[in-house]
């Protein structure tokens, strides 16, 4: 599976991309500077000992792949979907984005769509299948891809195949995952992002993540 991670020079893509390409997919970095972009696929090239992870710009990227996977902060969230629209007509749509307040991430600032992975699909349009992933799992221990996460993922959206292929490829990092519901879905799972940067300040810890308990694992 092709896999382009579009502003996947920031703090989720590295790791994202380092679990895939080990996990056997071709991944694209995507950013908005190609020469970014190509130099953080060199770096983690690198670490890998080989060249397996492409540089390109978003547009590029997003042009190239089977899967696009969106890992912008949420300022750039509307901006970047522009920017692709064209280009992921027809594929799946992996949206990390969470519509955290700027001034303060322990709380939410709702987009007018209701999350930001609703208002990916309202934007891109119903030829997109928009699917929301990753949002509780930190990036750092995403980045660490010898690290066990002790994260459960949970995915929202409205196709169900499409949810299912994403179910895999988060299976093949060696996190269980759970399909929690349509897109609408979204606005809860979005919303726990700022409950557990909360815990993560009163605790003093940087990684507290979910864990679903009486559910087939």
């Amino acid at each position: 599976m092709r896999i382009a991670i579009l502003g996947g020079t920031g703090e989720q893509g590295p790791g994202l991309a380092l679990r895939w390409t080990m996990a056997g997919e071709e991944v694209i970095i995507g950013s908005r500077s190609r020469e970014r972009a190509e130099k953080v696929a060199f770096e983690l090239n690198a670490e890998l000992g080989g060249s397996r992870i492409r540089g390109l710009d978003n547009v590029e990227a997003a042009e190239a792949a089977e899967i696009a996977v969106l890992t912008v902060p949420y300022t750039a969230h509307l901006s970047t979907l522009e920017s692709i629209k064209a280009q992921v007509q027809g594929k799946i749509f992996i949206d990390v984005s969470v519509p955290l307040d700027p001034e303060n991430p322990r709380r939410m600032k709702m987009p007018p769509a209701g999350s930001a992975t609703e208002e990916a699909q309202e934007f891109l349009g119903p030829a997109t299948k928009v699917v929301a992933a990753f949002q509780n799992v930190a990036a750092h221990l995403l980045r660490d891809p010898k690290h066990f996460i002790d994260c459960d993922v949970l995915l929202c959206g409205n196709d169900a195949q499409a949810k299912k292929t994403v179910m895999a490829l988060v299976a093949q990092m060696g996190l269980q995952t759970y399909d929690a519901g349509p897109a609408e879905s979204a606005r809860v799972v979005e919303g726990l992002t700022s409950i557990l940067i909360r815990l993560n300040i009163r605790h003093k810890v940087k990684g507290s993540g979910i864990r679903l308990s009486g559910l087939p694992r």
